[in-house]
């Protein structure tokens, strides 16, 4: 029996066939020790002890050990940044494997960016097996395995991190979790449509830690039985560099990739893949997408394929189209990422079928032509017009026609720009020592999940605004309706200091989202007028905010907080915090009334919010119930605001004051306080009939115009909201009982709960909209 520790230092010892004993060194048991001795000199100087004056030995952290595999250009965009990071920081060894097209000439030996960027190189490995074709792609698998453990004995890293859907991305976790070597996956649980969703849920359950992007991504990973704990949602690695790249002063660059005669939007870019799972019909499509690039007759930066199977004839295609020596087309290996996105953002137009599109585009507005089926699963802004067939010319090129040098709002569901710390944190936080092996959490699934900061999940949260004419107010409201942070100060009386205000009010709110552990997916604004909710323009504004029109809010607080913006009016707003928080949330069709200095409201149809034509939708205000009747703000007269709003109230008590009938016993009323609707209330319920009877005429008003709404729409409730909505409610319910047709008797007339239908309406623009697109 040999002794313990004895087996791997000594030499096996071979028998010759004479009867001699031969020394022989078994190159498995070499090999064995040549590693471990590395590895104990590697641990002796990172992860050990030093000793203190006295002798005493002093125990430090271990240092983890991570190791990136980039496999090309575009994953090294994403990993990049990572390794950047873990390159500096005192507590991680960045640990590089270079593999796959990385490698090789005819795809821009892209390893060189890695040395560009200061990083060291600890293996290459050349894995690809050329043909590009199906059986390629298998080979090019086997290939990598059978390298990958030399090097992953070797380096012995704690942590590897892989990327995407790749086949090369599929060979490094198959081979490190043989390995029992930690896997951190990156951009799992997404959707894309073809055999790269097999891939990536391949990778994803032999992972133990996952990073996603989108909060639906981060839904699927959890269906998929992983555990929430080893999950963070940290956004896209490549937001952080779009949202803080300076995209504007790049005539040079458009010059050097377009031509000398380019100009900014009077360009496309074409980046078209193969699909695997259809590679003849891709071809086709590829065939098409260049004939309509041809007849368009535009400047095209058209990048070349990946290495997928065939890709070597869509490369084919381009040369008997003569695509390489055409005066429009300028053919690209390679693009450095940040020349890249700079081109994306000034781009007429991309096209293809690159998650580039619905990625990077995204966050620049830039329009988007996604061709096929490649990237149809994932969640696009609005900047994406799907062409799913493109089976012929004619679709390709009307689709161009529809999207180029269209102007489409920036959109965020990938990232907010801080991807990477979250990321190096989430990394740090990984406990080396713990038991490697992986566990699933199965069904059923747990009702409420942690967004503790702790396992650095967030409350989804939009920043609200109420553009009140004496009031601005900017709220931190969650998914739930909970108000988290309340700021109110007094609206200026311009509009240049009534934008300053607000930009100060939302930068502050945004920095102690930070605090309150509340991930902002966009600002919701709520304002009276006329607004363009397209464009997030105020088109023109009720007298009490005066001046208030022609106002671009979306632009500036958009590119200042790099966040989306919505823009609508408030009585739209308030129809729809109902239909979120409120009784609308199990109703299709509804109508919200809203009662306050003004009155106004909001038509929900088959679960959608009705703008009309010209964005004047349900103005219920301006509903005529009389012939003639008192003058309108509008100039109108008869107007139901006229009767039932808050000013028709005041001006009512005004002239009872006047008269002497307003002021009964139990009240008080100072000299130089001003008269209002309130006081009007207090006296009709000190039993004042003079009140009393204005109050039911408004109420009246109110049952008239909400009873030819129910007789146009048909709705299945309404929902009185504001001040005077309680004092309404049970006159206009009885005046509706008496006066309707008998089909329209039985809709429920209810009386909002919501204490701030204001904000929570404005901050269900952003949670409606940003958690159905899934940030």
């Amino acid at each position: 029996m040999p002794a313990f520790g004895a087996s791997v230092t000594q030499t096996h010892r071979r028998t010759k066939s004479n009867g001699a004993v031969s020394d022989h060194i078994d190159p498995h048991d070499a090999a064995f020790r040549k590693y471990s001795l590395n590895n104990l000199v590697t641990m002796d100087t990172t992860n050990l002890s030093t000793l203190s004056a006295n002798g005493d030995a002093i125990i430090e952290k271990r240092k983890h050990k991570v190791c990136i595999a980039t496999c090309n250009r575009a994953d090294y965009s994403k990993l990049g940044p990572i390794m950047i990071a873990i390159e500096k920081d005192p507590d991680m060894i960045l640990q590089t494997i270079v593999l796959g097209c990385h490698l090789i000439d005819d795809y821009g030996s892209t390893y060189r960016l890695i040395e560009q960027d200061g990083l060291n190189i600890d293996s290459r490995l050349h894995t690809i097996v050329r043909g590009e074709d199906e059986a390629a792609m298998v080979e090019s698998i086997g290939l990598a395995m059978v390298k990958l453990p030399d090097v992953l004995l070797r380096l012995q890293p704690d942590i590897l991190v892989v990327h995407g859907d790749r086949f090369d991305a599929l060979s490094l976790a198959a081979t490190a979790a043989l390995m029992n070597i930690r896997i951190l996956h990156i951009e799992g649980g997404e959707v894309s449509g073809t055999i790269d969703d097999s891939i990536r849920h391949a990778i994803t359950k032999l992972s133990h830690y996952h990073i996603c992007c989108t909060e639906r991504a981060h839904s699927r990973l959890l269906a998929m039985c992983e555990d929430n704990e080893r999950i963070m949602l940290a956004g896209c690695t490549s937001y952080d560099m779009l949202l803080t790249a300076k995209v504007r002063d790049c005539d040079d660059l458009i010059h050097k990739w377009v031509g000398p005669e380019a100009e900014k939007q009077d360009y496309i870019i074409a980046l078209q893949h193969p699909v695997t799972t259809n590679i003849k019909h891709s071809i086709t499509m590829f065939g098409l997408m260049l004939d309509a690039l041809l007849t368009f007759d535009k400047k095209v930066v058209i990048l070349f394929p990946n290495i997928d199977a065939g890709s070597k004839e869509m490369t084919r295609i381009m040369r008997l189209k003569g695509i390489e020596h055409h005066p429009n087309f300028r053919p690209a290996k390679h693009i450095p990422f940040e020349e890249f996105i700079i081109l994306v953002a000034n781009a007429g137009c991309m096209i293809g079928n690159s998650s580039a599109g619905v990625r990077e585009a995204g966050a620049f507005g830039t329009p988007v032509v996604n061709l096929g089926s490649r990237q149809t699963g994932r969640e696009t802004g609005e900047n994406v017009l799907h062409c799913r067939e493109a089976d012929t010319t004619q679709k390709i090129l009307h689709s161009l026609e529809i999207q180029y040098q269209k102007q489409f709002p920036p959109s965020y569901i990938y990232g907010d720009g801080h991807a990477i710390p979250r990321i190096i944190k989430f990394l740090k936080n990984i406990d080396v020592d713990k038991e490697i092996q992986k566990g699933f959490v199965f069904p059923p699934m747990p009702e409420s999940i942690s967004k503790d900061i702790d396992h650095i999940l967030e409350t989804q949260s939009a920043l609200a605004v109420d553009m009140g004419g004496t009031q601005l107010r900017v709220a931190i409201v969650s998914n739930e309706g909970e108000i988290k942070h309340l700021e109110s100060r007094s609206t200026p009386d311009n509009n240049e200091s009534r934008l300053r205000t607000l930009m100060e009010m939302l930068v502050d709110a945004s920095q102690k989202a930070i605090g309150l552990s509340c991930r902002i997916l966009g600002v919701g604004i709520s304002t009276g007028g006329r607004v363009n909710p397209r464009e997030g323009i105020v088109m023109h504004a009720t007298k009490a905010i005066e001046g208030w029109n022609n106002i671009d809010l979306r632009t500036p607080i958009s590119s200042k907080l790099h966040l989306p913006v919505w823009v609508d009016n408030d009585g739209n707003c308030a129809a729809l915090g109902e239909k979120k928080f409120g009784f609308g949330k199990n109703s299709a069709n509804f109508i919200t009334i809203a009662t306050g200095t003004g009155i106004g409201g909001g038509y929900i149809q088959d679960g959608k919010l009705l703008h009309g034509t010209n964005f004047c939708a349900a103005e219920l205000g301006h509903t005529k119930v009389s012939m003639d009747g008192p003058e309108c703000l509008c100039g109108g007269r008869g107007c139901l605001e006229s009767y039932s709003s808050g000013g028709a109230l005041q001006r009512e008590a005004k002239a009872l004051m006047k008269e002497g009938g307003l002021v009964v016993n139990g009240m008080k009323i100072g000299a130089k306080e001003e008269i209002t609707a309130k006081h009007l209330i207090q006296s009709a319920k000190l039993g004042n009939t003079k009140a009393q009877a204005v109050l039911n005429i408004g109420a009246r008003a109110l049952a008239t115009a909400t009873i030819s709404l129910l007789h146009i729409l048909n709705p299945s409730m309404i929902v009185l909201s504001g001040h005077f909505a309680p004092i309404y409610h049970e006159e206009v319910s009885k005046t509706i009982n008496r006066e309707a047709l008998d089909s329209a008797k039985g809709v429920e007339i209810k009386v909002s709960e919501l204490k701030e239908p204001a904000l929570l309406g404005a901050a269900s623009l952003v949670l409606e909209y940003a958690t159905r697109r899934t940030y």
